[in-house]
């Protein structure tokens, strides 16, 4: 189970509509489910759009109708923000110059989504992504092409990734997986590329950790994080994912001097 909540603490949501009930309405940091909103409702690509657009996501666990959540503070990385410690600048310049390896968009949705949803969590001794979950971010996929994999390739092999959703300006990351060492990491790392290309400042993290934290990642206030939100939609959304190994180039002028490459 992902959370215990109690039924009159929350609303439940009109199937007939697509409306959520203000954020604000969320439990508070006292409760036992700090930052629920809501229950019920489908899983449709319109109801998770208009979810996302307002700063809110799905995350239930094994028989439990869909629950939605709007924590506060929000856990956010700018893309700025990004720390790209000695030990991931050399990680990266090692895949980089190792032929077999490269950066996918897109190839393998299914399987990064089964991989996160197998993927040990600290903490958690399950996981969140249930197969109606999956079934629901591949129909947003199919549906809308709101839904993104970040791929990690090794030899012919997916070593890992992560997946995550993008509306206009805004990425919001959702869930990764390695089976090789840092193959997460540098599938983090060529998201940031991505998002500095198209102007995307933010990447939605949800909670806090300490390995996002590591990372650059920070809370910001829920009605901070709302407001960018509503900044972001106004920006068109990128339509072409595709990675380019010039891409690295964003990480910055030091990094292609020191990985010695020809961008």
């Amino acid at each position: 189970m992902v959370a215990r909540y109690h039924e009159a603490m929350i609303d439940w949501l009109d199937e007939r509509t697509l409306d959520f009930p203000p954020t604000q309405r969320a439990l508070g940091p006292e409760s036992d489910a700090p930052g629920l909103l809501a229950a019920g409702g489908d899983l449709s690509p319109e109801r998770l759009a208009a979810a996302y657009a307002r700063g809110i996501f799905p995350w239930f666990g094994p028989n439990q109708p869909p629950l939605w959540w709007a924590p506060d503070p929000r856990m956010v990385l700018q893309t700025a923000h990004f720390k790209l410690s000695r030990s991931l600048r050399k990680t990266l310049q090692h895949f980089i110059r190792t032929p077999g390896c490269e950066i996918r968009v897109d190839s393998a949705l299914p399987e990064v989504l089964r991989a996160c949803a197998q993927a040990p969590r600290e903490g958690q001794s399950g996981t969140w992504i249930l197969p109606e979950m999956q079934a629901a971010y591949l129909a947003w996929s199919r549906a809308q092409g709101a839904v993104h994999s970040i791929e990690t390739w090794m030899d012919g092999e997916l070593a890992g990734g992560l997946y995550g959703v993008n509306l206009g300006g805004m990425f919001f990351g959702e869930s990764m997986f390695m089976r090789r060492t840092d193959a997460s990491k540098i599938a983090l790392a060529a998201l940031i590329c991505l998002c500095r290309r198209h102007g995307i400042p933010w990447i939605d993290c949800q909670q806090n950790t300490r390995h996002l934290a590591s990372l650059g990642a920070a809370e910001v206030p829920r009605q901070q994080f709302e407001a960018h939100i509503q900044q972001a939609l106004q920006r068109p959304t990128p339509q072409d994912w595709t990675y380019h190994p010039a891409l690295w180039a964003q990480l910055g002028p030091a990094f292609d001097r020191d990985a010695g490459l020809d961008l």
